[in-house]
């Protein structure tokens, strides 16, 4: 058998066969590309904690931002999902939805970052416009009411006038009735899910509400450094009212959050009063 025949039966190529590079052009265009990967638009948002509060590891620990997609209708599925409803997690689930770095968890969000991402989410999908029904303070009537979520504040929290930051990222705030010094913590969304869960059980039990003593216990980490829980127990069941409002105005201000409040104006009676944006049912669950 002669070498012409070999390269004919192998497919070699032969002397007078044109370069295979001309019979068999390259592809050079991207595979299994999806021409709509661009579509959804992202946006960076402005953290009140700037990351200080987060520990080495997380993923958030001195960033000042966050970047997030817009909401799609896979979120909107998210939010009328029965299931995520029930359960209480159809924000938390939305949160992780729309954060594009998949290591951050809703659990794990300082409680004001958390609310300027869920704001950020809402104006992204639904616009800054938020119409919902509003209990006047004075005439008690409900009020359809429109507020501007754009019109936001940013309170970036730290050290207020006589408390003390330690390094440990929680705060020290000296009660002078009862004379102790109480160490409280920023919370983060696994303690807020603790806090709700706590009050639905006391709800569903047909026992009292006790919603401030529990954000206390929740928050208050130690009192004159001793972390006993029978002691921060006894303090906050016995706290006198003057001690029990400076602590909880203090903590609000040390705190980073998000402010919301706004003027408001009734249109039943008249009344001007500034007003805390209410987070309801229209909030996600646009009519």
């Amino acid at each position: 058998m002669s070498i012409r025949d070999n390269e004919e039966r192998t497919g070699a190529p032969q002397a007078d066969s044109p370069p295979i590079e001309n019979l068999m052009p390259v592809d050079e265009s991207p595979k299994n590309s999806n021409p709509l990967s661009f579509v959804t638009p992202t946006e960076f948002v402005e953290l009140p904690s700037k990351g200080r509060y987060y520990p080495e590891n997380h993923p958030l620990h001195n960033e000042e931002t966050i970047e997030i997609r817009y909401m799609t209708a896979k979120e909107e599925d998210i939010l009328t999902s029965r299931t995520l409803l029930k359960k209480g997690i159809a924000i938390d689930r939305l949160l992780e939805s729309v954060i594009l770095d998949k290591r951050i968890k809703a659990d794990g969000l300082l409680i004001g970052d958390k609310n300027a991402i869920i704001v950020a989410s809402r104006i992204t999908g639904y616009g800054p416009e938020y119409k919902t029904n509003v209990i006047c303070p004075a005439c008690t009537e409900y009020v359809i009411h429109t507020f501007d979520l754009e019109n936001m504040q940013i309170n970036f929290g730290g050290p207020a006038e006589g408390t003390l930051e330690t390094e440990n990222g929680t705060f020290i705030i000296h009660l002078d009735k009862v004379d102790v010094d109480v160490e409280v913590k920023l919370l983060t969304g696994k303690d807020e899910k603790a806090l709700a869960f706590s009050m639905n059980k006391k709800k569903k039990n047909k026992l009292e509400e006790t919603s401030l003593t529990d954000q206390f216990r929740q928050f208050i980490v130690s009192v004159n450094d001793i972390k006993d829980p029978g002691l921060i127990g006894a303090l906050i069941e016995n706290m006198p009212a003057t001690d029990s409002r400076k602590l909880r105005n203090t903590y609000q201000k040390v705190i980073p959050n998000i402010d919301l409040t706004q003027e408001f104006i009734c249109d039943n009676c008249g009344l001007e009063q500034a007003l805390e944006v209410p987070f309801t049912a229209d909030f996600f669950w646009v009519k």
